[in-house]
């Protein structure tokens, strides 16, 4: 794919993963829409971006009506859509037996009904333009772990959908990719990002992945991609 002036799409993007990956997109020419739920924090990733070709826009990607809205005003503003990155998240990590049934539900509703909604809303745009869509998984969804069930079973969910999404749409020119990375320097779980963290996978690091992706000859599909530090923090 030829970058220069094509549209992209991504979830959560006013900080972390989102922003990063945002920041690379419009490195490499294209055109950015990102969203989120806070007014405050959409401003403070454009002010930071600083870009003429980038779009905040609310949305809560837990409802599908929002995420319809959300792609309707990026097809208003720049004529098409190429480009789809399902990156919101969040995550609460408790023994199963200690688990808010708010906590699991809020995980469900955001990191696995928000990716079909964001795909759900935008997959006739891709199918014009013969485009890519992208998810952001985690090495979670493949290695469980203590206190992590309710993460756990999100991210084995986004793994599977979109691995099944990818057989459903590339016969439309459609292609689909999860990427799964492992420790991000970024502020998930409370996370404040420091030079502690300077071993982690950068924000930035993921955006030169999807650059690459996106690059990569239309003969060629990574479908699932696991990413992880070179080397663990070993203190």
């Amino acid at each position: 794919m030829n970058l220069e002036g094509k549209v992209a799409y991504i979830t959560g993007g006013s900080k972390g993963i989102g922003l990063g990956v945002a920041k690379s997109l419009l490195e490499n020419g294209m055109k950015v829409a990102i969203s989120g739920r806070d007014k405050e924090a959409l401003d403070n990733a454009i002010s930071i971006l600083n870009n003429a070709n980038v779009l905040g826009v609310l949305s809560d990607v837990t409802l599908l009506n929002d995420e319809v809205d959300a792609v309707t005003k990026i097809k208003n503003h720049w004529g098409s859509l190429d480009v789809v990155l399902a990156n919101a998240g969040v995550g609460h990590f408790a023994p199963i037996d200690e688990m808010e049934i708010e906590d699991w539900n809020q995980m469900i509703n955001t990191n696995l009904n928000g990716v079909f909604n964001t795909l759900k809303a935008s997959v006739d745009e891709l199918k014009k333009s013969k485009g890519y869509y992208m998810t952001l998984a985690s090495l979670a969804g493949t290695n469980f772990f203590a206190s992590g069930a309710g993460y756990n079973a999100t991210k084995f969910g986004v793994v599977g959908f979109t691995q099944a999404a990818m057989l459903d749409l590339r016969k439309y020119g459609i292609k689909v990719t999860t990427i799964m990375p492992g420790s991000v320097a970024t502020h998930f779980n409370g996370n404040n990002p420091s030079d502690k963290d300077a071993w982690k996978i950068q924000p930035e690091d993921i955006g030169k992945l999807v650059v690459d992706l996106l690059t990569m000859h239309p003969r060629t599909l990574p479908s699932k991609i696991e990413v992880r530090p070179t080397r663990p923090d070993l203190k």
